[in-house]
């Protein structure tokens, strides 16, 4: 068995159907193995690394109300010691604040790469669960299809009302978004 298919044992009626699904009876249905995850939790204990966390928790905060607050005071409080507002007479960043608009500028490159790793971590999470869905949306197809089978259901008009079904939401998607 490789990558690209799976042999089915064609003695079974609704492995008959199943496999004439993809347009052929050919014996094989393409599932792929990348598909399969295993196990759940080890898929997501390979996210969970510390620097993931850390990420998302820095994330998390400057993605706050609290942050803004705290970066409103340092600010008001960086250009009004640094024009003489304070009255502590230790300007050490004269305007236009230059020593002010590195700090900023470093913070934004390091707030955007944290954000890209949180982005990231999140859209493998999303993959995992998307492999998931895929594995049971097809294994519920498949138990759906001996089930029915062995209620002697007419397995090719359900699936044509499935079809007809699908082709009218789809039609109606396409008149919705035009308007």
């Amino acid at each position: 068995m490789n990558d690209q298919e799976h042999t089915l044992d064609l003695d079974c009626e609704a492995c008959r159907i199943i496999d004439r699904a993809d347009g052929t009876e050919d014996g094989h249905v393409g599932a792929p193995t990348s598909f399969m995850v295993a196990d759940e939790r080890a898929a997501f204990r390979i996210f969970r690394k510390a620097e993931n966390s850390a990420a998302d928790g820095i994330t998390k905060f400057a993605g706050s109300m609290r942050f803004v607050y705290i970066h409103s005071v340092w600010f008001g409080l960086w250009i009004a010691i640094n024009v003489g507002l304070a009255g502590l007479n230790r300007e050490f960043d004269k305007f236009p604040f230059g020593l002010l608009t590195m700090v900023v500028s470093l913070e934004a490159i390091f707030l955007a790469t944290f954000v890209m790793i949180s982005q990231n971590r999140q859209a493998a999470r999303s993959d995992i669960r998307s492999r998931l869905d895929f594995e049971n949306n097809l294994r519920s197809e498949v138990w759906s299809v001996h089930i029915g089978q062995a209620l002697g259901i007419d397995i090719d008009h359900v699936e044509s009302v499935v079809q007809h079904a699908i082709q009218s939401m789809e039609a109606q998607l396409h008149t919705h978004d035009r308007s």
